[in-house]
């Protein structure tokens, strides 16, 4: 079933019905991932707590840039949520002008790109964070999260936003190559 057009003097084309309302939806979403992802990194690059040890002079501190992991964690998030800002501009150009098939295929490739960053580094932070939780004895790394209650519910917090960002990127590549192969 074809969509209807409006053909303007330009050649270029003017969206309505099942196209424009996939377009508002993929603003909508990359919004929402950039609240996600920056929320992220603030969330994890803010992130640190200090407990005394026997005196107020001695304290245990941990902050999240003693992990190279974290550190990474919050770049990649940071990269993520300028790549979505400027992705914007993209995103109102298809509601506006729906004929952007190369704009459309330049999307879908530089978010799978920021889909892997954005994986791997929550990835990375979730397995720090599970040893921040659980420990491995066998290694002898112990849990830190008894004594580190606010520092470990940040860094938790802060996956969860990640990983809502990994779903918003999953969803935004499947709308594109569906609306990509709906116009072939």
């Amino acid at each position: 079933m074809a969509v209807p057009t409006i053909e303007l003097g330009s050649g270029a084309t003017r969206v309505s019905g099942a196209n424009r309302g996939v377009a508002v939806l993929d603003f909508i979403l990359r919004l929402v991932a950039i609240v996600a992802t920056l929320a992220s990194a603030i969330a994890m690059g803010t992130t640190n707590e200090s407990l005394p040890f026997f005196t107020q002079f001695i304290r245990f501190r941990a902050k999240y840039s003693d992990l190279p992991t974290f550190t990474f964690f919050v770049a990649a998030n940071s990269i993520v949520c300028g790549y979505l800002i400027l992705s914007l501009a993209l995103s109102v150009s298809h509601i506006m002008c729906g004929a952007a098939e190369k704009s459309r295929v330049v999307l879908i490739f530089f978010d799978a790109a920021m889909l892997a960053l954005l994986t791997s580094a929550a990835s990375a932070a979730a397995a720090i964070v599970y040893l921040a939780h659980k420990g491995n004895t066998r290694a002898n790394w112990f849990a830190i999260c008894q004594q580190f209650n606010s520092f470990c519910e940040r860094i938790s917090g802060s996956l969860i936003g990640s990983f809502g960002g990994i779903i918003v990127f999953i969803l935004l590549i499947l709308m594109s190559a569906f609306t990509l192969s709906r116009r072939s």
